[in-house]
């Protein structure tokens, strides 16, 4: 039990008005009505100094591009209630249901819409044709026996980037999400790196670009592409498409990750096929290359002039403003990097560094560079000496400023989730086992690992792996489920620098994968890389990977530190967005299609959907449509179900300026006590004493006596209403996660019994965090405790939301030296019973998951995962639970 008791509400100051509270939700409600419009949350308080490019400086004029005071209101637009070209309201959300949101057939739209006699979509409105252009080998042909593929025209879709671009600039939901010039963010003095226009690549451009005295006063559009095979469907045929998106550097990474309207399709690439003859023939592969760059160039030739010379556009803000566009950050997987830079694979494409000894000390690859090497090199030398094929010529050539090597994003799907966790540690693992132990006892080892990984206590949002981690599937989303409870359930079959491995791993993802990064975390992050190489050699040593480490995904990981600083958080550009497009763009339309030359299809679908969107927020704009129309509705119906294992979190966007906020679940339990004897038998103790002194810390919030020792003759009296919950709400700032708009995050906090109506079939206990000490944020100054009973009593015509909790106190002064996790265990009384307490609700910081601590102890075959926090005697608490917990307990 704390010995600073926080059953009485901690004070909480208003970090704007320095006026105190005695609950967080007092002071949220003063903040959401006093202070509502600051971007600040509550408590996070900073000195912030934002400094501009003074060149660049995105000047507002008119449509002819004459410039005018940056206080001069936009241009009205012209009032107009027309649902044009839709008929009424209801023509236009009936097209909206049948089209977006059912996702209905063609077929079938025909036919409902036949049968109501009306149109749901017109030509022209809000829509950039699709246009193509084909391509054919010019090279030189053989004298006979001509491959299928050189006398092949390869048709190219694409739509004029320059009129896509303007259409999404002048999207106003982007108002308050983009950023209209380069600048530097300082924060308490350090030097801050968040979105793309934090980073140095456009202040740098824009320099370049500010040489010229006609570009003053211009905006930089920063043009970040990216590109990636999919295929539509597993089973026969070609059904692979090569879709080309395009988002400007200006918006802001959380409406790139999670704003529909924020990444555009482009094009579609061809891909060259032929017969097994041919196919690795090198004039094929030379002409897929060339074909690949020469397609991308043409595609982007559109914006070539205003690279140089301005461009009017409207902004979100409605004002135009001149702007230059320069190509940004490419977002790629590793094989289209080769592809793209035109290095030979299994060499990196950012660096210098030879393949067989990838980590070793190089300096930075560039075109410059690369040109030299071919003009005076053989192709041999080439291939071998330099990691260059001379065959490629990169689409930058075409661009000013830009440098294919410099573009190249770094890439956390593919080259710290699926590829450095996934396919190299996690796979390690399981080759030491097999070495030291042989096929048959590792077998046994990997089953109990799998064990482990499935007895993990339930918690909002993460996945319950039934059968551990064998399934054939993998997604980035089941690795990242795996990284949250992967390490505890390795430790003592592994050695522990193994696990420190893993820990420093961990680590090194949390950080690069913050929304904003400081030169301070910047240094941790370069310090958990270099504690990662250090404990690596663990596995070079015991003979899993006796030839080193020269993997190129691996390798991109010293490359992270040089990337934030140029192109701010990784988070913004990382191929999850353009995969997460793929569904979007090219599967669902797909599966939309007859299966009969369905490209045509996909491209009507896309312009289709494209059109409803546009319509959709031009109607909100002017106030005639309700933004969240149908959406509220629909996640109304779906409570969650406190019964499912793997639960969920609420991704919501509520109040602004919300740091910490733990509420009460909006109805009373159903089938809860309702007598003071039920509720005495759902608790499992005396709560009418508990609830009595509890009241007495409430009126004396200066007193540190354990429960215990507070006499029972000097607390108030209680005979007032109780009312029972199964949960609580706790709302906290997440902005690393991908959330919505506002950076906070909703989750459910379960204490839940067992009931015979079959409403809970598991007993469930949720576990929190607690806070002993209003002034500090270290984990010292918090205590780790188990939800028992949520309610609220009725005292002196006063409800007091309280939760009974067992507390855990912590082992040790400082985390486990291996692990880097804190470790608690359960508190106890004389007489062995769990050490409880009634405490305020407004104490409750949030949810908090713990990991059993297994060591040498092997998980029996008919352990459940519900009794793991009754099974076990000590627990590391989870900071990779999610990121507010990593940056929380760290």
């Amino acid at each position: 039990m704390p010995s600073s008791s926080p059953t009485a509400p901690c004070h909480f100051k208003c970090s704007k008005c320095n006026r105190t509270f005695t609950s967080s939700s007092g002071r949220t409600r003063h903040y959401n009505t006093t202070h509502a419009s600051d971007a600040t949350p509550v408590g996070r308080t900073s000195s912030l100094i934002i400094e501009h490019h003074p060149l660049l400086s995105a000047t507002p004029c008119d449509e002819d591009g004459n410039f005018f005071n940056s206080d001069t209101p936009p241009p009205e637009e012209t009032a107009n209630e027309s649902w044009t070209p839709f008929n009424s309201h209801d023509e236009f959300e009936l097209a909206d249901l049948l089209f977006r949101r059912s996702e209905m057939s063609k077929s079938n739209i025909d036919d409902l819409l036949h049968i109501l006699k009306t149109r749901a979509t017109h030509e022209g409105d809000g829509e950039v044709p699709w246009d193509s252009f084909t391509v054919q080998h010019t090279g030189l042909w053989p004298e006979r026996d001509v491959p299928e593929w050189m006398d092949k025209k390869y048709q190219v879709f694409y739509r004029d980037p320059c009129q896509v671009i303007k259409l999404m600039l002048e999207n106003k939901t982007f108002h308050s999400n983009f950023d209209y010039t380069p600048y530097r963010q300082y924060e308490n003095g350090q030097r801050v790196w968040s979105d793309f226009m934090s980073g140095n690549f456009g202040w740098m451009q824009a320099d370049k670009i500010g040489q010229d005295p006609d570009t003053h006063g211009a905006m930089l559009v920063p043009v970040s592409l990216g590109s990636d095979k999919t295929t539509t469907s597993v089973t026969t045929g070609q059904n692979d498409f090569y879709p080309l998106y395009l988002s400007p550097g200006n918006i802001k990474n959380k409406m790139r990750q999670g704003h529909e309207d924020a990444v555009a399709l482009i094009g579609f690439l061809a891909i060259p096929k032929t017969d097994r003859q041919h196919e690795r023939t090198p004039a094929f592969r030379s002409f897929r290359r060339q074909l690949f760059h020469a397609s991308i160039s043409t595609i982007l030739a559109p914006l070539r002039t205003f690279m140089t010379k301005p461009d009017i556009a409207k902004c979100p803000d409605g004002h135009f403003r001149r702007v230059i566009y320069t190509l940004g950050p490419y977002i790629a997987d590793y094989p289209e990097q080769v592809l793209l830079t035109g290095i030979v694979g299994g060499w990196c494409p950012k660096c210098t560094a030879h393949s067989s000894d990838l980590d070793a000390q190089a300096f930075p690859r560039s075109q410059e560079w690369a040109d030299l090497m071919v003009e005076n090199l053989e192709t041999r030398e080439l291939w071998d000496k330099c990691g260059i094929n001379p065959d490629i010529i990169p689409f930058t050539h075409d661009f000013p400023r830009a440098d294919i090597h410099e573009l190249i994003s770094c890439d956390l799907l593919h080259q710290i989730i699926k590829g450095t966790f996934k396919d190299h540690l996690v796979t390690w693992v399981g080759e030491y086992l097999d070495g030291l132990h042989g096929k048959s006892k590792a077998a046994k080892i990997m089953a109990d690992i799998d064990r482990r990984i499935s007895a993990v206590p339930p918690y909002p949002g993460l996945r319950w792996f039934k059968q551990g981690r064998r399934f054939n599937q993998w997604t980035g989303n089941d690795s990242k489920a795996l990284m949250k409870v992967y390490l505890p359930a390795i430790e003592g079959h592994v050695p522990n620098d193994m696990v420190k491995a893993v820990a420093a791993f961990l680590d090194f993802c949390y950080l690069v994968r913050r929304p904003s990064i400081s030169q301070e975390h910047l240094r941790s992050v370069q310090e958990a890389l270099d504690r990662f190489h250090r404990y690596r050699k663990i596995f070079q040593t015991t003979g899993v990977r006796e030839k080193g480490f020269s993997l190129p995904r691996q390798h991109s990981m010293m490359h992270y530190v040089h990337h934030i600083v140029s192109f701010g958080a990784p988070s913004g550009l990382c191929s999850s967005i353009t995969e997460s497009m793929h569904i979007r763009a090219v599967k669902k339309p797909w599966r939309r299609s007859s299966r009969h030359e369905p490209l045509l299809q996909i491209l009507q679908t896309n312009t289709r959907l494209g059109k409803l969107s546009m319509f959709r927020r031009s109607m909100v704009t002017r106030g005639m449509l309700s933004e969240t129309r149908g959406t509220a509705v629909r996640n109304q119906q779906r409570p969650p179900d406190p019964a499912t294992p793997p639960d969920t979190g609420s991704r919501e966007d509520p109040q602004p300026g919300l740091l910490n906020h733990v509420v009460l679940a909006r109805t009373r339990a159903r089938k809860g006590p309702r007598s003071m004897d039920e509720l005495n038998a759902a608790a499992g103790c005396d709560m009418k004493n508990h609830i009595r002194r509890f009241l007495y810390k409430q009126q004396h919030p200066e007193t540190d006596h354990p429960d215990n020792n507070i006499n029972l003759h000097d607390c108030p009296r209680f005979s007032g209403k109780f009312s029972v919950f199964d949960s609580a709400i706790a709302t906290y700032y997440l902005p690393s996660d991908t959330l919505g708009q506002a950076g906070h995050f909703q989750e459910r906090i379960r204490a839940t019994p067992t009931r015979s109506n079959g409403t809970s079939t598991v007993p469930r206990y949720d576990c929190v965090l607690v806070a002993t000490d209003a002034t500090s944020t270290s984990f010292s100054s918090m205590q780790v405790a188990r939800t028992r009973l949520f309610f609220s009593v009725n005292h002196l015509n006063t409800t007091i939301p309280c939760v009974l909790v067992d507390w855990f106190t912590p082992v040790g002064a400082h985390p486990d030296p291996v692990t880097g996790l804190w470790v608690v265990k359960p508190e106890y009384t004389a007489n062995n019973r769990h050490q409880s307490s009634v405490i305020h609700l407004d104490t409750v910081l949030r949810g908090i998951h713990l990991l059993p601590v297994h060591k040498k102890h092997v998980v029996a075959h008919t352990h459940h995962y519900s009794r793991s926090l009754d099974h076990y005697r000590r627990f590391y608490v989870n900071k990779y639970i999610d990121y507010h917990a990593f940056e929380t307990i760290t």
